[in-house]
């Protein structure tokens, strides 16, 4: 398998440049498809609870949902990459998450929504990791640098423009179409995505097992014991319970207190994960996640370092979002507009920063962190002169900006950095172990800033409350700036 392994990265390399590019233009397509869809469904949220008579815990099931099996197939999906052909499986992710995306649109109630919301994160847990593993796979040095800046690119345009999306279809298509358009304009993309794929994707779109039998049945048979054996199904399992018990507390913290329990139960199982994929290793095969990874250095600070990165700054349009509605009454459609120009900034800043990250390195990061602790402070200071009356709230729209330019300084060269030691054969579930830290910061950041915000509002204002919720985030970006200062330390001593 290796040796297969080692001639279709032979092959990749050898492919023509225009076809990286269409290749790229294809994981782009999809991979905004199921960003915008993440952000488009903030601002749907109110139309779905008229359309259907949901209740908030609906609701919550709605965002939580889709982020928890996400979550869960991340690093296996990956994984079943690298072994399997990471085109194939893209292509299954991304019809997936379109079969989803109608079944949402067409939802006669709050409980078949929901089951096509935790269908569409499997299909988007499919296909994320091995867009990451693909541009790992068909591009070198300078050229994936620049790939993953046009990555950054389309995260940071998807994220800002998701809510205008969302506003102006509900606008147009009234409360109850509105918000089903929301995931019906996934069809379009996801159809235009599979015909892209299938023309230029290269072929066999899964890799072909080695050996030969007599029958067709037989070749069946050894495929799925060879591939069940190198998928390593046991540390997948024990992987996927354990981010579930992670994850599952801060999404549904409020229905019993006893979801805490499940904390250390996901403690326990990340633990007898470790143990497992030693002892698999041991065994001669190969295992979900090579754990020698996490002793090169540039990957687990870059790990860190998003980990970080997203528990606090994934927060601040949550931030937003309830202080222009709840507590200005701007409408959503105002309300996504403010982050608009960041987006496009922030896109421009993604391709900036990934043309110079190998001349530059860590220090684009750094960068970049500081551009999100001044723009926390700027936003701070616009939020606090508005409330006493001295500032328009739209010089949100220039604060913010400096967010736009963290945010593409900092995901895409990042992840550049952090991927360029890691061996090929495992860039799909490395670059999942990168995402699946990011979705349960993103999820444990949300809980506890938005908790800590609405516990604030009890005793102070809406522009004090949210101030506290930025101030928080502030501290998190100076752990994740402390973490990029120790790379590039490291990665000195290691020069």
């Amino acid at each position: 398998m290796q040796s297969q392994m080692d001639s279709g990265q032979a092959g990749a390399e050898a492919i023509p440049d225009s076809v990286r590019w269409r290749i790229l233009v294809v994981l782009l397509a999809a991979i905004a498809m199921s960003l915008i869809s993440v952000s488009i469904v903030n601002v749907a949220l109110p139309s779905i609870q008229q359309g259907l008579e949901a209740s908030q815990s609906d609701l919550q099931w709605v965002l939580s949902g889709y982020a928890l099996t996400f979550g869960v197939v991340l690093v296996p999906a990956g994984r079943a990459g690298d072994i399997m052909g990471r085109g194939g499986i893209f292509i299954i992710g991304v019809a997936v998450f379109t079969a989803a995306s109608i079944a949402a649109g067409l939802a006669s109630d709050a409980t078949w929504l929901n089951v096509a919301r935790f269908v569409q994160g499997v299909g988007s847990g499919l296909l994320n990791p091995q867009g990451v593993g693909m541009i790992q796979q068909y591009f070198r040095g300078a050229e994936r640098a620049k790939a993953f800046g046009y990555f950054g690119s389309a995260v940071g345009v998807s994220v800002g423009i998701g809510p205008v999306i969302g506003g102006l279809l509900i606008m147009l298509g009234g409360a109850d179409l509105g918000w089903r358009l929301t995931f019906l304009i996934n069809v379009l993309i996801g159809i235009a995505t599979l015909i892209m794929a299938f023309a230029w994707f290269p072929k066999p779109l899964f890799n072909r097992v080695p050996g030969r039998t007599a029958s067709a049945s037989q070749r069946a048979l050894r495929t799925s014991l060879y591939m069940a054996r190198k998928l390593d199904p046991v540390g997948s399992l024990l992987l996927g319970l354990a981010v579930f018990a992670v994850l599952f507390p801060f999404m549904e913290a409020r229905a019993s207190a006893l979801t805490w329990l499940l904390l250390p139960l996901g403690l326990m199982l990340v633990a007898a994960w470790v143990r497992w994929e030693r002892y698999y290793a041991r065994l001669g095969r190969s295992p979900m996640v090579d754990l020698n990874i996490f002793s090169t250095h540039s990957f687990t600070n870059g790990a860190l370092i998003m980990t970080l990165y997203f528990t606090g700054m994934t927060s601040i349009w949550v931030l937003v979002a309830l202080y222009l509605q709840q507590g200005l009454g701007k409408s959503a459609l105002e309300a996504g507009l403010v982050g608009v120009p960041s987006a496009f900034i922030s896109a421009y800043a993604a391709r900036w920063a990934g043309r110079r990250v190998m001349r530059y390195g860590r220090r684009v990061v750094i960068g970049g962190l500081f551009f999100a602790i001044a723009g926390l402070a700027a936003s701070i200071a616009v939020i606090l002169l508005h409330q006493g009356g001295y500032l328009s709230v739209w010089w949100l729209v220039l604060s913010l900006s400096l967010i736009g330019v963290a945010q593409g300084s900092v995901i895409s060269p990042n992840q550049t950095l952090t991927l360029a030691e890691v061996p090929l054969q495992y860039a799909g579930s490395s670059g999942a172990i990168m995402q699946t830290g990011q979705r349960i910061g993103t999820s444990i950041g949300i809980a506890v800033i938005t908790a800590a915000v609405f516990m604030a509002l009890g005793a102070t204002s809406w522009s004090i409350a949210v101030s506290i919720g930025f101030g928080l985030i502030g501290l998190v970006m100076f752990g994740a700036l402390a973490v990029a200062f120790k790379d590039q330390r490291d990665r000195a001593r290691a020069r």
